[in-house]
């Protein structure tokens, strides 16, 4: 792939997590202008100027978008308030993919419940088509009540899932140990709000409630500061900003990693996962991944 541009944010404005040691990006994108609405026949609605997106999910259909641009690592932020009140059965993805049967994908799955009931967040990787790396958690908060933001920091290093500035997972590169890692597909940003009730809430055991229908989960202030994949040309081949200053500020996201905040996350862990893949004996009985061992 022959790679050249300049290096594209459409950050307008950066909040600095100090006490966490994470650039949080707070910025509000143009749904008009980054993505597209893919299916749902009416039921995704881009408001406010294309300020705000909103999904719904009714008996008849669910609905999705996605982003115009491809991009090839990247730190992605997007505020998401979910469906409110009894939503078991609904799930809402938020996700980087490829396309093809040797994807690359890195899931945010938000697992709907019964009111009362704490959602669930579902996290995964895919790499040259191979997923089974999920890790589970509940949130320490009511993702119902307001907007919160998700991010995924991907970089050649490593994969690093946060919410609100808080990094709750990471997926290192372990190429050099035999483990593959998304780094030659370009990937779309793509959500979707759709019915899920033979899995998504007590293994199917709880099925979606249509009187409560339409379920809606709203977005807003997207953000991508990231290089962008087009017709073969990657935008952080080659820098064109004002200032060698800016651009080193623009793409700090390449080599950052966890540093302190390394310890928020093994909070996280501690407190809220409620499943991982790397401790799972019993789905593994050949052995568990390679990664799981190091």
């Amino acid at each position: 792939m022959n790679m050249g541009s300049h290096c594209l944010s459409t950050m307008s404005l950066i909040v600095t997590a100090l006490s966490l040691g994470i650039l949080v990006a707070a910025v509000a994108g143009n749904f008009n202008r980054d993505f597209d609405v893919t299916w749902g026949d009416g039921r995704a609605k881009i408001l406010n100027n294309g300020g705000l997106l909103t999904l719904s999910l009714d008996k008849a259909s669910g609905s999705g978008f996605q982003s115009k641009s491809e991009y090839l690592f990247g730190k992605i932020d997007m505020q998401i308030k979910l469906v409110a009140g009894n939503s078991a059965g609904t799930v809402t993805a938020y996700y980087l993919s490829s396309q093809g049967p040797t994807h690359d994908e890195i899931d945010f799955e938000f697992l709907g419940n019964l009111s009362g009931d704490p959602y669930i967040l579902h996290t995964n990787v895919f790499s040259q088509g191979k997923g089974n790396r999920e890790q589970q958690f509940y949130l320490w908060f009511d993702p119902t009540a307001d907007f919160h933001t998700y991010s995924i920091l991907w970089n050649p290093q490593r994969i690093i899932f946060s919410v609100d500035g808080t990094p709750i997972r990471e997926f290192k590169n372990l190429e050099s140990r035999g483990v593959s890692f998304p780094k030659n597909q370009p990937m779309r940003i793509y959500s979707s709000l759709w019915n899920a009730d033979d899995w998504a809430t007590r293994g199917g055991l709880v099925k979606t409630d249509w009187s409560h229908a339409p379920f809606t989960a709203s977005y807003r202030n997207f953000n991508a500061n990231a290089c962008v994949v087009s017709s073969g040309s990657n935008s952080c081949s080659t820098a064109r900003t004002a200032t060698s200053a800016n651009n080193n500020n623009n793409k700090a996201w390449l080599s950052q990693e966890l540093d302190t905040s390394i310890e928020r996350m093994r909070w996280v862990q501690k407190k809220y996962m409620i499943y991982n893949y790397r401790a799972d004996a019993k789905r593994f009985p050949q052995g568990l991944p390679t990664e799981c061992t190091i």
